[in-house]
């Protein structure tokens, strides 16, 4: 199980089974599916995709995957991963869109981008994020981020690949304000 994370208004906690209503919620809003995978799935899929963060993500302890909450509510969904794709850690966060351009975003994405470097020790983290998502993308931005590349999907569309490095900076500070398991 990943640890709890908090930071001055989210906390990033292991899913439960009663957060299924909410995560098909959020995985289902077609805001947010677009940008999230693939695509838009069935909720079938989704449904599947959330037993099996119990089955083999949390039962194997293979990486980060949070529900994100604020005030009690569930909000979003965070991970980070290694993939082949960006050969190394891989952010990948959603949120609501009840919360968008309330800052929560950016917390978020800088409480991965912690977690990375300082429990995980890694010198870089990384995101993709289609091209036409200009919101992720200047959120990624101003969280440090620079685009690295571009992959050409099969169905034509463009991926950015960005990357955050680790500086002396953001190896001692950090929005995370504690952590417990």
């Amino acid at each position: 199980m990943p640890p709890t994370l908090h930071t001055a208004r989210l906390l990033l906690d292991p899913y439960t089974p009663d957060d299924e209503e909410g995560f098909v919620a959020l995985f289902q809003d077609v805001r947010v599916s677009p940008w999230m995978g693939d695509g838009p799935s069935s909720e079938a899929d989704d449904r599947a995709l959330f037993g099996r963060i119990f089955s083999k993500v949390y039962a194997r302890d293979l990486f980060g995957v949070w529900a994100v909450r604020r005030d009690g509510r569930l909000i979003g969904h965070a991970e980070i991963k290694r993939t082949d794709e960006v050969d190394g850690h891989e952010i990948v966060y959603a949120l609501s869109p009840a919360v968008w351009g309330s800052g929560l975003g950016t917390e978020l994405a800088e409480a991965l981008v912690a977690y990375g470097f300082g429990t995980l020790g890694l010198s870089e983290v990384h995101a993709t994020v289609a091209a036409e998502n200009e919101a992720s993308l200047r959120l990624l931005g101003r969280v440090g981020f620079a685009h690295v590349r571009d992959i050409e999907e099969d169905d034509g569309g463009l991926t950015r690949v960005l990357t955050a490095s680790r500086t002396p900076r953001s190896a001692t500070s950090s929005p995370l304000r504690g952590r417990r398991s």
